[in-house]
């Protein structure tokens, strides 16, 4: 079963008229994970945020978006805010730009979850403190009264992981979740991400450059270039038997950069 269906989208500057995503269709299965991969500006982040509707004027878009057989692109703003957080939650590239600076996080964490589930103070510290616990995040209170500016990348990107757990969404889209980390802190966020679809069995549609992590999350796999989707398959299909030219081309390059990096390491 298809909880999230996108049928012939098209995303383009309605100031110059050039098309950004020319025409996408692809299904997001229920309980599964999709990963979507393809070098930068290949058009993954603005297929994303499409179907948040969050792409900023002067995008617009068109085409169909079910999520459960309902077309999130008929919704009104206000209809659409509502399927934000709950059935549909984002975990952007960067988790500074994910929080408001002049706030400490708590403030952001307490509107949301009040929007939602109408909790008090008190109970929203109460959920999100066990879910940061949850996540590795020790001293959760002290933690949500801090600035954004305050945490590392790799403490807001497993804050919004927590969100998450809290919200328990059906479809999770993580949009570059591990760019703007160290080593350390994306592979510790890919492991978090494994761990919440283990718990939650949420949808997940993953976005990364990493094909070591999007082998590790996905089910299926969509290769974009230049607003195209290019190629598509489950795991095996794309990284050992596909026949796409720029599909064998992003695979070896992945696969000669950790063969040099393990070169190094041994030569140290």
């Amino acid at each position: 079963m298809n909880i999230l269906e996108v049928k012939n989208l098209k995303i383009w500057d309605s100031q110059t008229g050039k098309g950004i995503i020319t025409n996408s269709s692809f299904q997001l299965k229920q309980g599964s994970c999709l990963g979507i991969v393809g070098e930068s500006g290949s058009g993954k982040s603005v297929t994303c945020r499409s179907i948040m509707r969050l792409n900023k004027p002067p995008l617009r878009q068109s085409g169909n978006i079910l999520f459960k057989g309902e077309d999130l692109n008929t919704l009104s703003e206000k209809d659409m805010r509502r399927r934000r957080g709950k059935n549909l939650c984002m975990i952007m590239q960067s988790g500074m730009s994910a929080f408001d600076p002049s706030n400490v996080i708590g403030v952001h964490l307490h509107e949301t979850l009040s929007e939602h589930f109408g909790w008090n103070k008190a109970q929203v510290a109460e959920k999100m403190g066990h879910a940061m616990r949850s996540v590795m995040l020790e001293n959760p209170l002290e933690m949500m009264n801090k600035y954004p500016h305050q945490l590392s990348g790799g403490m807001l990107q497993r804050t919004m992981i927590a969100l998450s757990i809290v919200l328990e969404p059906d479809i999770i889209i993580a949009d570059e979740p591990t760019t703007a980390l160290d080593a350390i802190s994306q592979f510790e966020v890919v492991d978090q991400f494994v761990k919440l679809r283990k718990q939650m069995g949420s949808s997940i549609i993953f976005v990364s450059h990493d094909l070591g992590a999007v082998k590790k999350m996905a089910d299926e796999v969509l290769v974009m270039k230049d607003g195209e989707i290019v190629d598509r398959g489950d795991i095996q299909s794309i990284f050992s038997e596909s026949q796409h030219e720029f599909t064998k081309y992003i695979v070896s390059a992945r696969m000669a950069l950790s063969g040099n990096f393990n070169n190094l390491m041994r030569s140290v």
